[in-house]
């Protein structure tokens, strides 16, 4: 009899929460600092899996910056895009929407085009042997200035053909939405879609959110689940069909229930919930990993992993024709397990 994680693993679906930073599994963090003849402190494997002791935000990004500086040329940035979306076509991903971080790697001297243009050649490179498809969403480091947010807005505008939306993340504490409220005003009017992080549990989540819901008007809220705190918000995303993407396991990092109770309290009262992995190589799971887990824990159906499914297509930034075929998609493969 086949089981909920075979299910889960092959079902249809689109990954909308993926920072292409935190998909460096250590074996490529191993080789990219032998390319680059670059010393590292861990020398196995095992070592490097050790430092993994995330106790909340702080401590991951503690762990996750210094590990990108074994990202210096093109290559390395499209070997890692091709990687992931190895992996990622592996678990039923169809298409992926992924974050990747320009200022932490310009911050340290690495050119825009270098990080762009290695990223682009992976995902066509994957497009062509995989047919998955991916698009790129840049994203903000909350904790640098709103300056110099701007300052990369600015630079990204040459390459907008290959970014199809603007996000905000890393430290949420002191660094809310409204500090970058000119940048992504800016960034609508250049016809980026927009999306901004409200991590769970942060020191004033619901104000977060209430501010990327009813001031910078965001297309989609990334993780998001504290909205439950506030009933009259809920309704306001629920009216507005925004999508949150939410990411049980690295949500289980910081609490007990990855945050279950609430992802499936939002699903079943008709918010477009959707799951996905977040960073994978530091948290131990891809997107298909993620969508068992949830199903594991919260004991859910393949009747709900295919309705989180269809909603990661409903709010994916691509084509009514393809959103069509692909939610088809997911109706066909369910029949097959009914």
């Amino acid at each position: 009899m086949s089981t909920i994680r075979e299910f889960a693993m092959g079902l249809p679906k689109a990954e909308l929460h993926l920072h292409l930073e935190g998909t460096l599994e250590p074996e490529l963090k191993f080789e990219l600092a032998r390319r680059n003849g670059i010393e590292l402190p861990e020398r196995t494997v095992e070592e490097v899996v050790a430092t993994y002791d995330f106790t909340d935000l702080t401590s991951f990004l503690a762990v996750y910056y210094p590990a990108m500086r074994v990202l210096v040329t093109a290559d390395d940035f499209r070997d890692l895009a091709y990687a992931y979306l190895t992996k990622a076509a592996s678990q039923g991903v169809q298409h992926v929407e992924m974050f990747f971080d320009p200022q932490a790697h310009t911050s340290r001297g690495v050119p825009f085009h270098t990080v762009i243009s290695g990223y682009r050649r992976g995902i066509l490179d994957a497009r062509r042997e995989f047919g998955i498809s991916a698009e790129l969403i840049l994203c903000m480091l909350r904790d640098f200035s709103a300056e110099y947010a701007m300052a990369t807005l600015m630079e990204a505008l040459p390459y907008r053909d290959w970014i199809i939306g603007i996000g905000l993340d890393s430290d949420e504490r002191g660094n809310p939405p409204e500090k970058f409220a000119e940048v992504f005003a800016r960034a609508r009017t250049e016809g980026f879609l927009l999306t901004m992080h409200c991590d769970i549990d942060q020191v004033g989540s619901i104000d977060n959110i209430r501010t990327v819901l009813t001031q910078i008007e965001v297309d989609r809220i990334d993780h998001g689940t504290n909205i439950v705190e506030d009933p009259a918000l809920v309704d306001l995303a629920i009216e507005r069909g925004l999508g949150f993407t939410t990411c049980p396991i690295s949500n289980s990092f910081v609490t007990a229930q990855m945050k279950s109770a609430e992802i499936v309290d939002l699903l079943r009262r008709g918010a477009k919930i959707t799951v996905n992995s977040d960073d994978p190589a530091y948290f131990g799971g891809y997107v298909g990993d993620n969508y068992a887990a949830l199903a594991e824990q919260a004991d859910l159906t393949p009747a709900d992993l295919a309705q989180i499914a269809k909603n990661s297509f409903e709010v994916s930034w691509i084509s009514e024709r393809r959103r069509a075929d692909l939610i088809a998609s997911v109706d066909a493969y369910l029949t097959t397990w009914s």
